[in-house]
């Protein structure tokens, strides 16, 4: 049988549906993931609350200290759009590497997120950037930090009847320098096999501060803040690159899937780690926050 489709208009309408339902009810943003699962009869809802119509799910807005940016907004709109392009280049890169066009143009940023998979872009662009996400539910709105946020793969922080309504990302700080490198095992649309997101925030040639995310090759993106550490207030090095790369490969457990052994995930956290490192330093496709993608 098939589900029956609702489509509230409202924030309040979308939620009132969803704590009637339960566990019944499924929200559907983009629905690239969601539908696949009703095709092979994976999931099984009685109801599916369309959030297309939902405006406060929609939108970008600005404000001195950042970008809020909502559930709603499709993954080709954010690699396009010029102020992420400018502010926020490793999000627009990250975005720009999902699937193909056809995904791109439907798949939203908060269903994205809400999926929790791990071999997906985005989530590491957005652990480099600290976003947090605003969440509505039954108990009224929340904040999660996106390093509190993925509990495991396919696993989230959210409750029952919650829905992510956006996500709320702050500026670099100045003088950032920032990219997002996918390395792929088979086709040039296939998932990644490890995804690396790398920030710095440069000052004569210092770091002063350092970001780097990894996810795709673990359960969830990952950072490592004690070997960030090993770059403030030094040069980036070839010494310095080559010693927080190792120490992201040692630290990281990875994964075993079809798209690479947990050894070779591995060598390849080294490799890529090191690699975005040296682009940020050397200005090799890697963007300055300020000057676009």
């Amino acid at each position: 049988m098939r589900p029956e489709v609702l489509h509230p208009s409202t924030l309040s309408d979308a939620l009132a549906a969803l704590a009637a339902y339960g566990e019944e009810a499924r929200p559907l943003a983009g629905g690239t993931a969601l539908v696949l699962l009703l095709h092979h009869r994976l999931i099984a809802p009685r109801v599916l609350i369309c959030l297309e119509e939902v405006r406060e799910l929609r939108g970008f807005q600005f404000a001195e200290e950042g970008i809020r940016i909502g559930a709603m907004v499709r993954l080709q709109e954010l690699a396009r759009f010029p102020q992420i392009r400018e502010r926020l280049p490793a999000l627009a890169l990250a975005c720009r590497e999902v699937g193909n066009i056809r995904i791109r143009n439907q798949a939203t940023l908060g269903g994205n997120l809400a999926e929790a998979d791990y071999a997906s872009d985005p989530p590491i662009a957005l652990m480099a950037l600290e976003a947090i996400l605003e969440v509505h539910g039954p108990n009224g709105p929340r904040e999660i930090p996106i390093s509190e946020f993925f509990r495991g793969p396919y696993t989230t922080a959210l409750e029952p009847g919650e829905l992510i309504t956006a996500v709320r990302t702050p500026f670099p700080p100045p003088g950032s320098r920032m990219t997002y490198l996918k390395f792929r095992t088979r086709s040039a649309e296939d998932r990644p096999c490890l995804g690396v997101a790398a920030l710095v925030a440069f000052e004569d040639g210092i770091c002063r501060e350092l970001r780097i995310a990894v996810g795709a090759a673990c359960e969830t993106p990952q950072r490592r803040p004690e070997v960030e550490r090993l770059a403030i207030g030094r040069p980036l090095t070839e010494v310095v690159i080559r010693a927080i790369a190792q120490g992201y490969a040692d630290q990281i457990e990875t994964l075993n899937d079809l798209r690479g052994s947990a050894a070779y995930r591995k060598r390849m956290i080294e490799v890529h780690v090191r690699r975005a490192l040296e682009e940020v330093r050397d200005g090799h496709r890697s963007f300055s926050a300020g000057a676009g993608c």
